[in-house]
């Protein structure tokens, strides 16, 4: 076809745009890690359902750390996640930038208890809901519907106005509140702090949660304050899809180190030093016969190799 045409110059530019288009569109387009099969047989087991909502402020991340769960579960490409906004299906929400209305969405993860059974799927009914101030109802709406909730904080703001407010509605409808402290590439790239410095600001974060928490708790609801070594505190990047908590590391270095993980999991967050030439965990940060200071177990064995990763 090539050598009858009249103008084989214009034909292969025709080809190679027409290509270029093809490579571009199957670069946006995935197929999801589950099948309908899948989800409609987990619907009848109960015990492997969760329903949970992500509330924060405004603009502390929600919608794109969505983005980022819903592209693991293969619904949206990697590229378009965190710019795709998939659960702002309004086109005002889209325009500003904005969640207006809570939005809700079913995904499929297998999850390992480490018991011997293997992954178990789970299904998560995710519901994105709205941090402006004006649109608090939608978020008593989704709370009232879900078993968890997932609170975002920004690890440069830290907690704001609006954390406060949907932390109180969280409380007062009773839902176990875990937290997501977002942002955390800002700090390494943008501001490049020092690991002591991100574990203040982290900290920092989590304390005031659980002044809040301590404020409006329920009697009835018992101790729902958060602590990275309980395993309800994450850290991470929505943007950028990653996120880890203290359980995951603690877990490598337990069966490093021959050591219980829960055991592990405490000295991997607060006061806890390990002194590398005596083989010892200690508390004081510069113990006897130390000339410098040692670095916290925290920093020195989760952040500092993540600052090395990035």
């Amino acid at each position: 076809f090539w050598l009858k045409c009249k103008f084989p110059s214009t034909f292969l530019v025709f080809l190679f745009v027409f290509i270029f288009c093809c490579v571009v569109c199957y670069s946006f387009v995935t197929m999801p890690n589950f099948t309908v099969d899948q989800i409609r047989t987990i619907m009848d087991k109960t015990e492997f359902i969760r329903s949970m909502s992500v509330i924060a402020h405004v603009d502390h991340g929600k919608s794109t750390l969505t983005d980022s769960l819903i592209c693991k579960a293969g619904i949206i490409s990697a590229k378009q996640a965190g710019d795709a906004r998939f659960t702002d299906t309004r086109a005002d929400e889209q325009e500003r930038g904005v969640t207006i209305k809570s939005t809700g969405v079913s995904l499929y993860f297998e999850h390992d208890d480490d018991d011997g059974k293997g992954s178990q799927p789970h299904l998560i009914n995710l519901i994105d809901s709205p941090g402006h101030v004006d649109f608090s109802s939608e978020v008593t709406a989704a709370l009232r519907i879900t078993d968890g909730a997932m609170v975002v904080v920004d690890c440069i703001e830290g907690c704001a106005v609006q954390t406060e407010t949907v932390l109180r509605q969280s409380l007062a409808e009773r839902v176990k509140p875990c937290l997501f402290v977002n942002k955390v590439d800002r700090c390494i790239l943008e501001l490049q702090m020092e690991p002591e410095d991100m574990y203040g600001r982290f900290r920092k974060a989590i304390e005031d949660v659980n002044v809040i928490i301590a404020t409006y708790n329920d009697a009835l609801m018992g101790d729902v304050q958060v602590a990275p070594e309980k395993g309800t505190v994450a850290f991470g990047s929505g943007l950028h899809g990653w996120g880890f908590n203290v359980e995951r590391f603690a877990k490598i270095y337990a069966a490093k180190m021959g050591v219980d993980k829960e055991k592990m999991m405490k000295r991997m967050w607060g006061d806890n030093f390990f002194n590398a030439k005596k083989k010892t965990w200690t508390n004081v940060q510069q113990p006897e016969g130390c000339d410098s200071p040692l670095p916290r177990a925290f920093c020195q064995f989760i952040m500092t190799p993540i600052n090395q990763l990035m």
